[in-house]
């Protein structure tokens, strides 16, 4: 039976698009439903779906980060993207994309994406040339202009509100709806879920080790490998160590 993976942080799309799969793909098997590109990774990395349906813009990992590191943990995973902005379909195909869906996902469309999902099951190299044509047509189109990254939080606690400059944080931690945040000064409680707070960092400068964890670069002094394929990771101004999950080991790999 074919397996997937959905991951889309709108509640209501994701389970629209389960259900418009179960009308035109019924022998289709979900087998996990995520929100964010984090869960997604390491979804996919352990139930090693056939198919993952990914959502180009969440917050923290985005749909072609997953598929940049799913191609560099060399996942056989096949890749169909979801996105609102048709600009995204070139960066889609050169991340080895068998598809690309545009929202709102109709019937006729998503028919489309599975009779090619299961042309290529049958012979993976059936549709290289046409989706290479496809993104070549697709490069004029006008690019979406990016947000600047934030360089503020906000800590509050009772009446008082304390800035914390991005560039000071070591890293953050979700805690349930909220999140912690780390500098060398301490700790502080920010009212929002670790993926809202970290859509507007710096994808660069912050990187996603885990699940529930954003380090900032600049604050990496090693890191110890397990057999399990897992890491350790120790800070430079902060005694805490943070584990790195197996599906984010490959950004580590010129260390």
């Amino acid at each position: 039976m074919t397996t997937a993976v959905l991951a889309e942080d709108e509640d209501i799309l994701r389970v629209e698009l389960q259900s418009r799969l179960a009308e035109v793909w019924p022998t289709l098997q979900i087998v996990a439903s995520v929100d964010d590109g984090a869960a997604a990774l390491e979804e996919i990395f352990e139930r090693k779906p056939d198919i993952a349906f990914l959502d180009i813009r969440m917050p923290g990992l985005t749909g072609l980060d997953v598929a940049a590191a799913l191609a560099a943990n060399g996942s056989t995973t096949q890749i169909v993207f979801v996105t609102a902005f048709e600009q995204h379909a070139i960066e889609a195909f050169e991340r080895g994309a068998v598809d690309y869906l545009l929202k709102p996902v109709t019937a006729e469309r998503l028919q489309q994406t599975v009779a090619r999902l299961q042309a290529r099951s049958a012979s993976p190299s059936l549709s290289a040339d046409a989706l290479t044509t496809l993104a070549q047509a697709l490069r004029a189109q006008p690019t979406e202009p990016k947000t600047a990254p934030i360089r503020w939080i906000v800590a509050s606690s009772g009446t008082e509100s304390r800035m914390i400059l991005v560039e000071d944080i070591l890293y953050i931690q979700a805690d349930n709806k909220y999140c912690v945040v780390m500098t060398a000064e301490g700790e502080s409680l920010i009212r929002k879920p670790i993926k809202e707070l970290t859509a507007g960092l710096d994808a660069e400068m912050f990187w996603q080790i885990h699940r529930g964890t954003i380090v900032n670069i600049r604050a990496m002094k090693s890191l110890t490998r397990d057999d399990a394929g897992r890491g350790v990771l120790k800070l430079k101004q902060c005694a805490h160590t943070l584990a790195v999950s197996q599906p984010f080991m490959h950004l580590f790999r010129g260390m």
